[in-house]
C-alpha cells in the first residue's frame, strides 16, 4: 500500500475545510489576482449549477478575511505572488452572504428565510457591540439587524448597514460577497411570488451595491443573468462575466489538464476516456471545461469499485425543469428536427439572449433556447457574433438527461390519448400485424427520435425498443418484461396479457440499409431459431404470438410468425 490518499471533496464547499481536513484542492486561488486586475466594482460571474462557485466564493472569503488563517493559502498558486498577498490576504472586512436558502413555497415564508439569512450574517460580528468607534445609535441600527422581526425596509437596508459599521468598526472598506443571487427569484417565479421577491431584492441589492460608500467591490454569482431593468437598475459600476467571456473561464469547472492531475493522483487514468465522454465538452470563454461535481463524484465511485461505469449525477442536483419545458414545448417539426440532431450529436446554430428575466424564460423557444445554454444544457463551439453561436449537448451525461425527458414526455402523451393505445394492444393481442404497424408508425411520427449516432457503441434497436417499452408500460394489467431469458437467449420484449392467457414475444430490428422486409424476417428467425416460445409453453400459455419488427428513421414493418 502507497500512502494514504487525500479524500474527495464531493460536495465540500468550505475553503478552509477542504485544505485543513485533507481534501483533494484543484487550485483556482489565481482567481484572486485575476480579480484584484480585471474585476471591477461589482462583480457578477454566472455558471451552471455545480461548477464550483460556492467553492470560489468561500475561498475570496478566507484568503481577504481580517483574522483569518493565513497559512491555508501554503504552497497554493496565489502565494507565489508575495506583494499581492501582503497588500490584500487577511486585510478587509468581509461580508459573505449566500441567497440560496431564500427558498419556500409562499412569500411570506420566503420573507421569514430571508429574515433569518440576515440574522445569521449580522450574528457573525457581534464584536460591533462591543466596538470603541460605533456609537449607541450605530449599535441601536445594528441591533434591529439581530431581530427576527425585522422590517422590510431593515432586511433591504441590512448589507448596508452592515458594510458601514464594519468600516467605521475597522476603518477599511469591505468586500461584499453575494452567493446564488438569483435562487430566491427561481423559486418565487416557480411558485407564484416573482414580483414581490423581485422587489424584495432588487433593493436590498441596490442598496449594499449603488449608494454603499463602504464597499471596496462586490462579487455575486448565480446560473441566469438576470436583465437589469429588473433588478439592477441604475448599477453602473456593474461588469458581468458570463460563460461567454474569456475573463475568470478556467476558474470555473476543471481544465483538462486538472482532470489528468486527479486522475493520475488517484491511479485511475485509463477512466479519461469515459470521464471525457461524459463530463467534458462545456466551453467557457475559451477554455475547455468539464463539470467538477460530476468528476469527483465519478472518482468517488470508483475509488470502491475499480469497475464502477460513469453515471448521471446531475439529475440527482436539480429538477432538470429547463429540459422538461423545453420538450413540452417543442411542438413544432423544426424543433424537433433540431432536438434529434443535438440528440445525434451535430450542432445548432442559435440567437442567444444573455438577459432575460424570469417571466421571459420561458415566453418562446427562443428564449428556451437560451436558458438551456446559460445552464448548461447546451454549450457552445464557436460564436459567429457576439449573438449567435453554435451549440451541441456537451456530453453523454447532458444528453442522458435529455433522453430521460424525452421518453417521459413520450409516455405522458401516451397515457393521455387512451383511445390510439387501446387500439394498439388489440391490434397486437388479435395478431392484426397491419394495424399494429400502422399505428406503431403514427406514434414514431410523433415522437422525438433518440439514435445512437451519439455512442457509436450501441445499436439503433435500443431506441425503438424503448419507444415500445414506452407505450405498452402505460397498459394496465398486461405483463411486460424486457430482455427476459427464454429458451436459448434473450427476447427484447415478452408481454403476457391478463391472466397469462396470450403471450406476446417481439423482436426488434433495425434495417441499416432500409430494406424492412429483409430485417423482418431476420427478427422472425431469431425467434424460431433461438426457440423463444418452448419455455413458455411449458409454463402453461395457450396462444403465443411472435412478431418482427423492423423499423427505418420513422418508418416500420410488422410481422407475425405462422403458428
Amino acid at each position: 500500500m502507497g500512502e494514504e490518499k487525500k479524500r474527495l471533496p464531493v460536495g465540500v464547499e468550505n475553503f478552509e475545510q477542504i485544505i485543513n481536513d485533507n481534501y483533494y484542492y484543484v487550485d483556482k486561488t489565481k482567481l484572486i489576482s485575476e480579480l484584484l486586475h480585471n474585476g471591477g466594482m461589482v462583480n457578477l460571474i454566472t455558471r451552471p449549477r455545480r461548477f464550483g462557485k460556492t467553492l470560489n466564493m468561500s475561498m475570496l472569503e478566507h484568503f481577504f478575511s481580517i483574522g483569518g488563517d493565513k497559512n491555508i493559502f501554503d504552497g497554493l498558486e496565489i502565494s507565489k505572488d508575495k506583494k499581492l498577498c501582503e497588500d490584500y490576504m487577511g486585510k478587509y472586512p468581509v461580508i459573505s452572504v449566500s441567497l440560496k436558502g431564500i427558498n419556500a413555497a409562499a412569500y411570506e415564508d420566503a420573507f421569514d428565510f430571508a429574515v433569518q439569512i440576515m440574522k445569521n450574517v449580522a450574528g457573525r460580528t457581534q464584536f460591533l457591540l462591543e466596538s470603541r468607534n460605533l456609537s449607541d445609535f450605530d449599535k441601536s441600527e445594528y441591533k434591529k439587524l439581530l431581530d427576527s422581526r425585522m422590517s422590510k425596509a431593515v432586511f433591504c437596508s441590512g448589507l448596508k448597514i452592515l458594510s458601514e459599521l464594519l468600516e467605521k468598526h475597522y476603518g477599511t472598506k469591505v468586500i461584499l460577497l453575494i452567493d446564488e443571487y438569483d435562487v430566491p427569484l427561481a423559486k418565487a417565479f416557480e411558485n407564484g411570488y416573482y414580483d414581490q421577491m423581485v422587489f424584495l431584492i432588487r433593493n436590498l441589492l441596490e442598496q449594499a451595491l449603488k449608494t454603499n460608500n463602504s464597499l471596496k467591490f462586490a462579487v455575486m454569482t448565480g446560473c441566469m443573468r438576470i436583465s437589469k431593468e429588473s433588478i439592477f437598475t441604475g448599477l453602473n459600476n456593474f461588469t458581468t462575466f458570463t460563460i461567454t467571456d474569456v475573463d475568470f473561464d478556467e476558474y470555473f469547472g476543471f481544465t483538462d489538464q486538472e482532470v489528468c492531475d486527479l486522475l493520475t493522483y488517484y491511479e485511475c487514468t485509463d477512466k479519461y476516456g469515459s470521464i471525457k465522454e461524459w463530463y467534458d465538452g462545456y466551453r467557457f470563454g475559451n477554455v475547455e471545461v468539464y463539470c467538477p461535481w460530476d468528476v469527483v463524484s465519478y472518482l468517488r465511485s470508483l475509488r470502491t469499485n475499480k469497475e464502477a461505469i460513469p453515471q448521471n449525477y446531475w439529475v440527482n442536483t436539480s429538477g432538470n425543469a429547463e429540459v422538461k419545458e423545453f420538450i413540452r414545448q417543442s411542438k413544432s417539426a423544426t424543433t424537433k428536427r433540431e432536438i434529434e440532431g443535438l440528440m445525434a450529436g451535430k450542432e445548432i446554430i442559435k440567437t442567444i439572449r444573455p438577459e432575460l428575466t424570469y417571466k421571459d424564460m420561458y415566453h418562446s423557444i427562443e428564449n428556451i433556447w437560451s436558458v438551456l445554454f446559460t445552464t448548461g444544457y447546451l454549450t457552445q463551439t464557436c460564436a459567429l457574433d457576439p449573438q449567435m453561436y453554435r451549440l451541441k449537448i456537451p456530453n453523454l451525461e447532458i444528453r442522458d438527461i435529455f433522453q430521460t425527458q424525452i421518453m417521459e414526455y413520450f409516455k405522458e402523451s401516451v397515457k393521455k390519448d387512451g383511445d390510439t393505445l387501446s387500439r394498439f394492444c388489440e391490434a397486437l393481442k388479435n395478431g392484426r400485424e397491419k394495424n399494429v404497424e400502422k399505428i406503431f408508425e403514427s406514434y414514431l411520427k410523433k415522437t422525438i427520435s433518440i439514435r445512437d449516432t451519439f455512442v457509436r457503441k450501441a445499436s439503433k434497436e435500443n431506441f425503438y425498443h424503448g419507444i415500445l417499452l414506452g407505450i405498452l408500460g402505460v397498459k394496465e394489467g398486461w405483463g411486460v418484461f424486457s430482455n427476459q431469458e427464454t429458451g436459448e437467449g434473450y427476447i427484447d420484449i415478452l408481454i403476457e396479457t391478463e391472466n397469462s392467457e396470450i403471450a406476446i414475444l417481439i423482436e426488434v430490428k433495425y434495417a441499416n440499409d432500409g430494406d424492412l422486409d429483409q430485417a423482418c424476417e431476420r427478427a422472425l428467425k431469431q425467434v424460431e431459431e433461438r426457440k423463444y416460445d418452448e419455455e413458455l409453453r411449458a409454463n402453461g400459455a395457450d396462444k403465443i404470438l411472435k412478431y418482427g419488427i423492423a423499423c427505418y428513421m420513422k418508418r416500420c414493418k410488422v410481422k407475425l410468425a405462422g403458428e
